[in-house]
């Protein structure tokens, strides 16, 4: 072959190639709807028969094996309730043709996709024909009647060139109000014009192509008479059909209440106090560990133990030192238990169980853990239905209600996976944000407590403020898309029963007759504790006041939250037997006994030294941190599509 023909041959062969690129650029910028024709009948039992024309170019980019039309079925009205209106396909055509089509789920509506996924078309021209019943669409008002529909919808992917909608009403219709929206969604444009043919329908034409993302709505309105009003009881019946999860939430918030009403007039309801006299001591038996369980009905906090402790030390079984960095150490005296309580006894063999002396931090958390168990153990075996109950099976009743009202409303949302999925995560990852706000709120609290606060508290109560915004922010997603879900309203009423369920879990606890007359005695002695100087000449031979009395009873005030007016009390006691003897307790050896703060020392080791045993009991890691209202892309219908 000469050279001129290899040249010639090379220079056609390039030529084919930039004509097929050109070509094939051109096909594929050209995939688009050519025509988007919809007819609509509004029927006298307000259904619609609607029949849309999709005429597109099939360039084989986006539209391989066919299109897929999206109807939204799902909607909220003003009050946030969900509408959901009916879509039943009636017939689906290519090119004239009876064509393969599927249905599957969209967050809400449906997915029509036509076409088999065996079957790839060739580029061309085609023409799709979807026929479908819907109804619920139309708008009943006080003087006439309304269709609001976005007739292509705001959601394809392909231009339009041409988009056309005729709207036939029943026999008789005059008077009709037509308004019309082009443009993406919200917009106002008027890029159409409308008419009405020789039957009376009514005809909207696009004067423009439309863009990706646009589409055109239309307004038809008539007067009433002609299309017959859901009654009230078919309105009330939608109602309650659309939004089942709303209704099954609300009727079991109501049923829950009940049950606890039911079961706190049974059980729940506490004796009448008895007439509160002071007493200069505390109750025959009763120990201050005790003492704050009864008066806090089994409520268990880390102060339980720290009660037990300081009382452990002031019966001279134990001393407490407490370095510069704050950090406890608690070491045997060699004194024998007779003092102490059963459940002091029994806390202080676990809490000893590897040496005379332990030191409150993580490495020692499984002995301290051991001690804090066993002095619960005790101290349940001698309160629980004798001075109190808890009533704890009506509770795990109630628990059991609020889980199958749960998965009622799970069973009765349109989205069950998703409503599935958020509540299990909500229920872990809830509890992990509760326990972040817990430490926020006490990190900040320490702050305030402190007056102006040190530099490291303040840059510490930052620190989990900030980490912790992220887990919050993901808390109000999750509410949120469970709400979209099962709705606001279920939601609410989900809510609504989790703090129903924390509320009775406390009011159902009631003292026995027994434990109500101890807890009088308690408040008679309490009374006495928290005396002000200025009410103290009211008491009838109040004991002499005496560092020994101050040290005897200070468990006590720490069990009932009242340490700080106790030491108050003592404050001109204690600074002066500390000039005189260089008084300190024998007991207790760190910062907290400062000769500026006497009054202090109680309310400073009330609060540090809980902190502490919180702390060391607690394993590394296991905290975590048309009336011309309208727009486009209002009103029934819409959705939009793309090619698959």
């Amino acid at each position: 072959m000469s050279k001129c023909k290899i040249s010639k041959f090379l220079a056609f062969f390039i030529f084919l190639l930039v004509i097929g690129q050109i070509a094939l650029s051109a096909a594929t910028e050209a995939e688009k709807i050519v025509e988007f024709k919809s007819l609509i009948s509004v029927h006298r039992d307000a259904s619609m028969t609607v029949s849309e024309t999709i005429r597109v170019i099939c360039a084989r980019d986006q539209i391989k094996r066919g299109i897929i039309r999206e109807f939204p079925t799902s909607y909220t009205d003003r009050y946030s309730n969900t509408v959901r209106v009916g879509f039943e396909i009636i017939k689906v055509l290519r090119d004239g043709s009876r064509e393969a089509y599927h249905i599957e789920d969209s967050s809400n509506g449906k997915k029509v996709y036509i076409g088999r996924k065996s079957v790839h078309l060739k580029p061309g021209i085609y023409t799709y024909t979807i026929i479908y019943k819907t109804d619920r669409q139309l708008g009943f008002f006080k003087d006439f009647d309304e269709l609001y529909w976005n007739v292509t919808g705001n959601g394809w992917s392909f231009a339009i060139d041409r988009a056309y909608a005729e709207v036939k009403l029943p026999p008789g219709a005059e008077n009709i109000k037509t308004a019309g929206y082009t443009g993406p969604y919200g917009s106002k444009g008027q890029d159409f014009i409308s008419d009405f043919d020789a039957q009376g329908n009514v005809r909207f034409t696009t004067t423009r192509m439309l863009k990706p993302k646009e589409g055109i709505t239309i307004a038809v309105a008539w007067p009433k008479g002609f299309v017959t009003e859901p009654s009230a009881q078919d309105k009330l019946s939608y109602l309650l059909k659309d939004n089942r999860s709303a209704a099954i939430g609300t009727v079991g918030l109501m049923t829950l209440l009940i049950f606890y009403s039911m079961a706190w007039f049974r059980v729940g309801k506490d004796p009448a106090k008895g007439a509160i006299i002071p007493l200069f001591s505390p109750p025959n038996g009763i120990s201050p560990a005790l003492t704050r369980l009864i008066m806090r009905l089994g409520w268990r906090d880390d102060k339980l133990f720290a009660v037990a402790v300081v009382n452990m030390a002031v019966k001279g079984f134990l001393t407490i030192k407490e370095d510069k960095n704050g950090e406890f150490t608690l070491k045997k005296t060699g004194a024998g238990q007779e003092g102490l309580s059963r459940g002091e006894a029994q806390s202080a063999r676990k809490l000893f169980d590897s040496g005379s002396a332990i030191t409150l931090k993580q490495t020692n958390r499984n002995d301290i853990r051991k001690a804090k168990k066993e002095l619960l153990k005790q101290l349940a075996f001698e309160a629980h239905h004798r001075y109190f109950n808890l009533n704890s099976g009506y509770f795990i009743a109630g628990l059991i209600i609020t889980v199958i009202i749960l998965v009622a409303v799970i069973l009765g949302s349109s989205q069950r996976q998703t409503a599935l999925f958020f509540s299990v995560w909500l229920s872990f990852w809830t509890v992990g944000c509760f326990a972040l706000g817990l430490k926020v709120f006490s990190a900040w609290r320490d702050v305030l407590k402190s007056g102006e606060g040190k530099m490291a508290g303040k840059a510490g109560a930052i620190f989990i403020t900030l980490f912790s915004l992220p887990f919050f922010a993901g808390e109000v997603f999750g509410l949120w898309t469970f709400s979209t879900a099962v709705t606001p309203l279920a939601t609410f009423a989900l809510c609504i029963i989790i703090l129903v369920d924390a509320l009775f879990y406390h009011l159902l606890k009631a003292p026995t007759l027994t434990g109500r007359k101890l807890m009088d005695q308690i408040d008679g002695f309490k009374l006495y504790l928290a005396v002000a100087e200025k009410d103290r000449l009211n008491f009838l031979n109040p004991p002499d006041r005496t560092p020994e009395l101050f040290e005897r009873y200070l468990p006590y005030a720490l069990a009932l939250d009242v340490e700080q007016e106790w030491s108050e009390q003592f404050a001109s006691v204690l600074d002066a037997a500390t000039k005189g003897d260089n008084y300190q307790p024998a007991w207790y050896k760190g910062n907290n006994w400062q000769s500026w703060n006497r009054a202090g020392f109680a309310s400073n080791l009330g609060s540090s030294l809980p902190g502490a045993i919180s702390s060391a009991s607690t394993a590394p890691g296991s905290s975590s941190g048309s009336g011309g209202g309208g727009s486009s892309g209002g009103g029934g219908g819409g959705g939009g599509g793309s090619g698959w």
